[in-house]
């Protein structure tokens, strides 16, 4: 009898393990995201906070004074890192490069199975940042900014998308996806309130009209 009872414990074991496995495939995923931005309301209390003012030239900016895709870890630059988190399924190579998974572009609404596909977007573009406030920072505090892991500053899309976007503020350009604006807007303002970057009027006002309807 106690031949019987082990193998029925064993088989209930093994039971109970294969149930557990089953569960474990079919769960569904977390959605990969940047990192969650400040609510519309805080938003809106950040937004009136900006300082307003007419945005600055963009005499003596160049990419190569925010140095960016800094070295993380190991062979991995902030682009992978961003990569991989934003992506589903990523697998990556020795040398740290995504060679395999799938990237949802929020700002489109369009998902893509290869790196080259996507860009790593800065939500306050390089250029604007320099025209609000950083054209007087060090070029550690740029790097800092360029590189910003920890605020919604940097998320993967659609390359063209990206383009099109351009160095544009939101009085210019919105994702042509609407039902992520609220979000957009609430990025940018978290990142430029952190920053302590300034607003334009009509910056200010369009960011208003956003995050109103959140």
């Amino acid at each position: 009898m106690s031949g019987v009872y082990a193998r029925r414990i064993a088989v209930l074991t093994a039971s109970a393990a294969l149930a557990g496995t089953s569960v474990l495939l079919t769960a569904p995923t977390a959605q990969a995201a940047p990192p969650t931005p400040v609510s519309a309301a805080t938003a809106r209390t950040y937004l009136g906070q900006l300082t307003e003012q007419a945005e600055g030239s963009s005499t003596g900016y160049s990419r190569e004074q925010f140095p960016h895709w800094s070295t993380q870890s190991g062979a991995c630059n902030t682009r992978e890192v961003v990569l991989k988190r934003d992506g589903t399924n990523v697998q990556q190579d020795a040398a740290c490069a995504a060679v395999s998974g799938k990237w949802y572009s929020e700002y489109d609404g369009a998902t893509w199975s290869a790196a080259s596909d996507v860009d790593i977007d800065h939500m306050v573009p390089l250029a604007e940042a320099w025209r609000s406030g950083a054209s007087g920072w060090t070029t550690a505090q740029r790097q800092s900014f360029a590189n910003d892991l920890t605020r919604p500053q940097l998320i993967a899309v659609t390359d063209n998308v990206n383009q099109s976007k351009s160095d544009q503020d939101p009085a210019e350009w919105l994702p042509p996806r609407t039902a992520y604006r609220c979000v957009y807007a609430r990025m940018w303002v978290d990142v430029k309130h952190y920053w302590k970057l300034t607003v334009n009027a009509a910056e200010k006002t369009a960011l208003q009209g956003v995050l109103n309807n959140c």
